[in-house]
């Protein structure tokens, strides 16, 4: 893509598909687009980050669930070759764990879903698969409200380096 430039260039179609392999949100997508073309990089993560956090909990939540739990292949939306390639990437630590703590993540991972209803979300780049379990174990006592807003924020996490990996490509 070649950077800001490369980004302006791509056609709506293209560049909303980037957009949702960097935050499963449609209207998140759709708003970024209306905003194009950036003049600068910094334009484009404070926009990122703006938009985030001005949408409501339907479009948090359907974020969410573009993504796989930690340790897993797949999320419950379908995603793109290259939201998988960077999902992969961004658990790439934790994947490595041995098959007991794998274990004791995917118990976690249930029973984060069973109690909040989404998938657990961290940004998972450079954590530890045993890092990443005592914040699974930590946020399980948060009530449902204040999860939200840490599970939103992760995501807004998540995105901006993805929006980093899709400018440097």
């Amino acid at each position: 893509m070649q950077g800001l430039q490369g980004l302006n260039r791509l056609s709506k179609t293209e560049a909303r598909k980037a957009f949702l392999d960097c935050c499963g949100s449609a209207m998140w997508a759709a708003q970024m687009l209306e905003r194009m073309p950036f003049a600068d990089v910094a334009y484009i993560f404070d926009t990122a980050d703006k938009l985030w956090a001005a949408l409501n909990e339907a479009e948090w939540l359907q974020a969410f669930h573009h993504h796989p739990a930690i340790g897993s292949k797949r999320g419950e939306k379908a995603q793109s070759a290259t939201a998988k390639r960077w999902s992969k990437g961004e658990q790439a630590v934790a994947k490595s764990a041995g098959p007991q703590t794998l274990a004791t993540l995917a118990r976690a991972n249930q029973e984060y879903r069973a109690k909040f209803g989404y998938v657990f979300l961290i940004c998972a780049t450079g954590k530890t698969s045993e890092e990443i379990l005592a914040s699974i174990r930590q946020r399980l006592l948060n009530d449902p409200a204040v999860e939200l807003r840490i599970a939103a924020e992760e995501q807004r996490k998540i995105t901006r380096i993805r929006l980093e990996k899709l400018l440097a490509s």
